[in-house]
């Protein structure tokens, strides 16, 4: 009930209007997206990096259907990469296939993205391809190991999804490969057949993910908010004598802000992923519909992070 709940409210052009309008609905926007634009995104990035945090942009938007969208998007992904880099901004974007054609065609998405991988490694930056729904798997990891990896190694990477259930064959094969992978658990509705679907199942699943890719990956991006498995990751490093710069945390604008701090001061390397547009009440809406526990999980943490700061000595 909730999930068609949350889907129809993504499509209800009243509902954005009034939440727009409306200060709780600001006040919730404002809490995970950056703002509508780069400039706001790039700010954001700047607060980050004062608490001695790295950060990601990403621009919201995705499964757009005509191809001039494409270059809309494209465009904006560009000039974001030249406005970071202007600004003295670590150049670092996150971008899903989707929203450069990949369901339109291979070669209109493959277009798209050359330019991008052409523009970030001129400006000396990176850029991290998100994994989408499963439909999306197998075709965004084919382009990225036949038409990226071999030209833009050191500027390019991409994502597993521990909860499904390829996903071992996968980081093998991209370890081997040098792949930079970022680890997370996934948060789309996937069936029994695809992806696991009890939590302990994907938890499980992901510390075995990453054990490997700590212990041969290629500086993996560990992104998770579940204090269990960032403890058993640092209890895994230490036990093998793994370095903290050998690889990073990663967690989501607005999330746990208590931990990401905690755990800088611990020594270990944080990158913020911060989302900005004016998709951005779309965005939260299917974030909600995908899996309505995430609901739960954003006000448990604001929660926590509410009680740590009252904790904290005045």
């Amino acid at each position: 009930m909730l999930h068609g709940a949350f889907l129809w409210l993504s499509e209800q052009p009243l509902v954005f209007n009034f939440l727009k309008g409306n200060r709780l609905g600001r006040s919730i926007s404002r809490r995970f997206v950056a703002g509508e634009t780069v400039e706001s995104a790039v700010a954001a990035a700047r607060r980050c990096e004062a608490r001695g945090i790295k950060t990601t942009l990403d621009l919201l938007g995705e499964s757009v259907s005509t191809e001039g969208e494409t270059h809309v998007a494209r465009d904006e992904v560009l000039r974001t990469i030249d406005v970071m880099a202007d600004e003295g901004v670590e150049t670092n974007v996150s971008i899903k296939l989707t929203q450069l054609g990949l369901d339109i065609g291979r070669s209109v998405c493959w277009n798209n993205l050359r330019q991008i991988l052409d523009r970030v490694r001129e400006r000396n930056g990176f850029i991290r391809i998100d994994m989408e729904n499963s439909d999306c798997t197998e075709r965004t990891l084919d382009l990225f190991r036949r038409d990226v990896l071999p030209f833009y190694k050191d500027h390019c990477g991409v994502v597993i999804q521990s909860y499904l259930k390829r996903s071992g064959r996968d980081v093998g094969d991209l370890i081997g490969m040098g792949a930079r992978i970022r680890l997370c658990k996934g948060a789309y509705a996937e069936p029994d057949n695809v992806a696991l679907q009890a939590k302990q199942d994907v938890d499980a699943n992901y510390l075995e993910l990453m054990r490997s890719l700590v212990k041969e990956g290629n500086y993996p991006a560990i992104a998770t908010h579940d204090s269990a498995m960032i403890d058993q990751t640092i209890a895994f490093v230490k036990e093998h004598n793994i370095g903290a710069d050998r690889f990073e945390f990663q967690m989501l604008y607005g999330v746990r802000r208590d931990l990401q701090d905690s755990l800088r001061a611990r020594g270990f390397n944080m990158r913020v992923y911060i989302p900005f547009g004016t998709a951005w009440y779309p965005y939260l809406m299917r974030r909600m519909a995908e899996r309505p526990a995430n609901l739960g999980f954003m006000v448990g943490s604001m929660t926590k992070e509410l009680f740590s700061r009252n904790d904290r000595p005045t």
